[in-house]
């Protein structure tokens, strides 16, 4: 029989495409239909590695991506809302989580494809409501993985009639480690475990390869998955990168014992397929659920080697940004209205130095186009946002006990000044997607209106640190010095304002860059609003403050 090589591609790169797509569109609807409160969750349930494991494995089934718990698992160590090591459980946990897709795969449904993609449409196009239509996306997303896959596997079936396909597979089982390098290799191109197990699933069930050459390819499925990582910290922070490290060790060290043990595993897999009648699918996804369980089992124990074997590699200190309150205790509340309200102060004066630090690499960001200071000031500005509503919610719980006139007057100081600080943050990621914006539609601004905006910056800059200056110590002449600023600001905008429009009579700055020129300004101006805000209440409470 002869083969038609070019359909047999165009079936297998189809198939997976839609497989990919329909992955990607599945993910992100659990995610919007279950994973709103992924980071608290991560947060709350990783007290220790054990409960780590279970929180990555729970966070990783709802949205059917070890990556994206990974990166969630980076974010959330770089805030210090976890240590490394429960890190390290997360990852493990998501290692187990992923082979969720491997049995949704297995479950013989894939003739059912088009029928899914079909009812997931109709959610989709027919109901207004966004709760519908995440679980229409989640739907369709199903439905389009199935079909992906039953393309695929059309492409996959005349390559039993290949002969160097059949000495590949032949080679593979004589040599378990080419299995691992041809797994490994081909998840590195993919990007997605998901995909390549799914592939392989079909590869079995089609009769074109054994089971004791797969297990190898499953193998390395699991070192080439951890490539995403990798490339996300590249450039990133010494977290991103130690977690990266942690995730590859982890899987390779997996990879290396289980191809110690591949005769024991084998005759394991082989044992479940007969004892449960499990068919070819549903074979490898026990093998992919059994190896990574058994390979979290065996390494749990040394997740504290693990760790120092990754600090060891991954050297340096990390930035690291607190979203969580340091001092706020509700003890205080009951007991000392007063030292409560002290408590509250200084989180507000931690917020206002938040402000300052994202106001800057905002400002470097600018300047040097560098990734990792917008990042930075993006973690600042949520960790304003949690600082906003923790500060808040303590100082509403604060107003309900017996406060003297003094009291309740600082009370309400804190209150507007930890509005007009989350504003700051609110102001500088506007200028972070004017700046991307920028880059992204390569919008050239003018030398001068660099400097403009730079000078803009540094008194903006200057402003918000003496306005947190003056509330920490209620200095009245500091204070007095933020409105003079302030008002400097005001003048320096509507000057640079004209400068510009001069330039665009002049033809030398384009229409684009103008508006863009603009709102930077316009927001560094609005930053020292809320800075003469918090002034403001130094100037007006001081005596009772």
């Amino acid at each position: 029989m002869e083969i038609d090589v070019q359909q047999m591609i165009f079936e297998f790169i189809g198939g997976l495409g839609i497989f990919l797509f329909g992955l990607k569109y599945l993910a992100d609807g659990l995610q919007r239909t279950a994973g709103e409160r992924l980071r608290e969750i991560l947060d709350k349930f990783t007290s220790n590695p054990f409960m780590g494991v279970l929180a990555g494995l729970f966070v990783t089934v709802l949205v059917q991506s070890s990556t994206t718990t990974t990166v969630l698992t980076v974010g959330l160590v770089n805030a210090g809302f976890m240590t490394f090591r429960q890190a390290i459980g997360v990852i493990m946990g998501a290692n187990i989580g992923t082979t969720v897709t491997a049995f949704i795969i297995g479950i013989d449904i894939g003739a059912y494809g088009l029928p899914i993609i079909a009812v997931g449409s109709f959610l989709l196009f027919f109901f207004k409501s966004k709760k519908v239509g995440n679980w229409g996306q989640t739907i369709f997303g199903l439905g389009a993985l199935f079909f992906g896959l039953d393309v695929m596997s059309g492409g996959m079936k005349p390559l039993r009639s290949l002969e160097a396909f059949q000495e590949l597979t032949v080679s593979m089982s004589d040599n378990p480690i080419l299995g691992v390098v041809i797994g490994t290799l081909f998840t590195v191109i993919v990007q997605s475990s998901s995909a390549t197990i799914g592939i392989l699933q079909q590869l079995f069930g089609e009769g074109l390869m054994d089971l004791q050459a797969a297990l190898p390819v499953l193998f390395g499925d699991n070192i080439g998955t951890t490539i995403t990582a990798v490339l996300a910290s590249i450039g990133a922070s010494v977290g991103a990168k130690r977690a990266a490290a942690a995730h590859v060790i982890f899987n390779v060290l997996g990879a290396a014992v289980f191809l110690i043990l591949l005769v024991p595993f084998y005759a394991f897999v082989d044992w479940l397929r007969v004892t449960l009648d499990l068919n070819p699918e549903m074979t490898i996804a026990f093998a992919h659920g059994s190896f990574n369980i058994a390979n979290t089992i065996v390494q749990f124990p040394f997740i504290a080697l693990l760790a120092w074997i990754v600090m060891r590699i991954v050297p340096g200190e990390d930035s690291i940004i607190e979203y969580k309150p340091q001092h706020l205790d509700p003890i205080f509340i009951e007991q000392s209205p007063s030292l409560a309200l002290d408590q509250a102060k200084e989180e507000v004066i931690r917020m206002g130095e938040y402000a300052y630090k994202g106001l800057e690499e905002t400002s470097l960001y600018l300047n040097n186009k560098q990734q990792k200071h917008s990042e930075l000031a993006m973690q600042i500005e949520e960790a304003l946002n949690n600082l906003d509503r923790k500060i808040t919610d303590y100082l509403v719980d604060l107003s309900q006990a017996q406060l003297s006139d003094e009291d309740s007057h600082k009370h309400t100081a804190l209150m507007d000044s930890v509005r007009d600080i989350e504003r700051i943050g609110d102001h500088f990621e506007n200028i972070i997607e004017l700046i991307d914006y920028k880059n992204s539609n390569k919008v050239i601004l003018t030398e001068q209106a660099i400097d403009d905006l730079n000078e803009m910056f540094d008194l903006t800059l200057m402003t918000v640190k003496q306005a947190t200056k003056s509330l920490e110590g209620m200095d009245r002449e500091e204070a007095l010095s933020v409105v003079q600023k302030e008002n400097e600001l005001d003048r320096m905008e509507r000057t640079f304002r004209k400068k510009h429009i001069i330039r665009m009579n002049e033809g030398v700055c384009t229409g684009q860059a103008g508006i863009v020129f603009v709102d930077m300004l316009s927001n560094l101006e609005r930053i020292g609003d809320h800075a003469v805000n918090i002034a403001e209440e130094v100037l007006g409470e001081k005596e009772s403050l």
